[in-house]
């Protein structure tokens, strides 16, 4: 017991191991810890709970004189699309006027910069160049709690071609990151066991990275006799080969952590595929699972793509058979663009599903909603001509994470001479250029950046967070 009181058993915290002529520092260990400061650390870990964050992007705009809201500030009417989410009001703020300073004037790329803010040249044949993506630089910090840093979910599974991509998602070297579209595929990576078991599993991540160990040895070699241009290719290569290699030594660090355990009730919708023609449902599945993910941990940072410029689904059961792509382009017809209303009302009906389960689930005494930010939105506002101000945006969740919401802000406001009149021509003008060159989509993604205790000032061409929802 004196021993115990009098911690005569503490290590020097200059320790090191020594061996074969070198010394090596020890890592900073408990043993190393005064009683007090241990027990003062395991407060401060166990007070320290989860911040997550989840973007849902939605393709080719919306209909905006369905879409925009008229009144700014914290008394206003929600429009026509948006009356879906009226239960969740005071939980989530709704922007006008944001756009990306490098995004003006492209077309099918604005996906592949929503979360980059990247200039991409979208010039067919020359080469394309983008860069980390907000959620990538926010897996960074909370990866390391998880066993997956990120979740990376859309309706097309892989990575597609440059200048349109099937993810939101992008490397710190500006490298598309794959994305699942079958929900079953998905919960099995998540919650299944190691095919073979762990043993087998490991032997396979040990292969994986004998494969990789020499294609980069190889790599070395080869670089020495190649050009310029193809060095540059050639370690565009590499830079993906080098996160693959880190994912494979973080999968295989997690071997030896149980998965949680999901009950058969609660796995049963995800043991079936969901056609992609039943789009509610297959959405709403979506939903859940990333519901599911977040609520047992397993990722803190999940980005949904339901939908590409190129591949938007239909909706046959609301009578809706065209693709969303083809009903952006359409032309002032009244026709497609009641079509194109009633497509932006049906998602977000499944939005607002998608706030009651993430309000519906407790995180400790608190909805899991009010430690999670949810970004929805799209990068472009006008399809119809590619047009990228005035972009649909809003922003839900995270009151427990320091954000207030139940607002309008409205950044064309100061700039208009009159009320909104939510004319066709109107809505052309508001996306068409933008109103405030300083109300970019890069200063709310700088905001949840810093709501997710990611340590930076800037992120692209921010101009500072936004005050408003602090």
């Amino acid at each position: 017991m004196s021993n115990i009181l009098s911690q005569n058993w503490l290590l020097d915290r200059r320790r090191f191991l020594r061996g074969l002529g070198t010394t090596m520092a020890l890592p900073l260990l408990d043993a190393m810890l005064p009683m007090k400061v241990r027990a003062t650390t395991a407060s401060v870990a166990a007070a320290a709970k989860p911040r997550r964050s989840v973007f849902v992007y939605v393709p080719n705009g919306v209909n905006g004189m369905t879409w925009q809201v008229k009144q700014a500030g914290r008394d206003y009417e929600l429009s026509e699309s948006l009356k879906p989410l009226a239960k969740y009001k005071s939980d989530f703020t709704v922007f006008s006027g944001l756009h990306h300073p490098n995004g003006l004037g492209q077309a099918h790329v604005c996906a592949d910069t929503w979360l980059t803010g990247a200039k991409i040249d979208a010039q067919g044949g020359r080469k394309y160049e983008n860069s980390v993506s907000c959620d990538q630089v926010m897996a960074e910090v909370t990866g390391q709690q998880t066993r997956f840093p990120s979740l990376e979910l859309s309706i097309s599974s892989g990575t597609g071609q440059p200048f349109n991509s099937n993810t939101l998602a992008f490397s710190r070297d500006g490298v598309p990151l794959p994305a699942d579209d079958n929900p079953r595929v998905i919960f099995n990576r998540l919650f299944g066991e190691e095919t073979g078991g762990i043993a087998a599993q490991r032997a396979r991540l040990t292969k994986r990275r004998s494969v990789l160990d020499a294609v980069m040895d190889d790599a070395k070699s080869l670089r020495l006799a190649l050009g310029t241009e193809d060095r540059t290719k050639l370690d565009e290569y590499l830079h993906a080969v080098r996160d693959v290699e880190q994912r494979t030594e973080r999968l295989d660090s997690w071997l030896d952590v149980p998965k949680p355990a999901v009950d058969n009730k609660s796995s049963a919708p995800f043991q079936k595929d969901v056609p992609k023609a039943q789009a509610g449902e297959y959405w709403r599945t979506m939903f859940d699972l990333i519901v599911l993910a977040l609520r047992t941990d397993m990722t803190r940072v999940v980005t949904y793509m339901n939908g590409s410029e190129g591949n938007g689904l239909a909706i046959p059961e609301i009578g809706i058979t065209q693709a969303r792509h083809n009903l952006s382009h359409h032309n002032g017809d009244p026709v497609v663009l009641e079509r194109l209303a009633k497509s932006d009302a049906f998602l977000m009906e499944q939005f607002a599903h998608f706030l009651n389960e993430l309000q519906t689930v407790k995180d400790g005494d608190a909805p899991l909603l009010d430690r999670t930010m949810v970004l929805f939105g799209s990068g472009m506002s006008y399809g119809h001509s590619h047009c990228n101000s005035n972009l649909p945006i809003l922003l839900a969740g995270g009151r427990g994470l320091g954000l207030k919401h139940g607002q309008h802000l409205d950044y064309n406001r100061p700039h208009l001479k009159e009320d909104y009149t939510l004319s066709y021509d109107e809505w052309r003008s508001l996306c068409g250029k933008p109103k405030d060159s300083k109300a970019r989509l890069n200063n709310v993604l700088l905001t949840m950046l810093q709501k997710m205790e990611v340590n930076s000032e800037t992120f692209v061409d921010s101009l500072g967070p936004i005050s408003e929802i602090v």
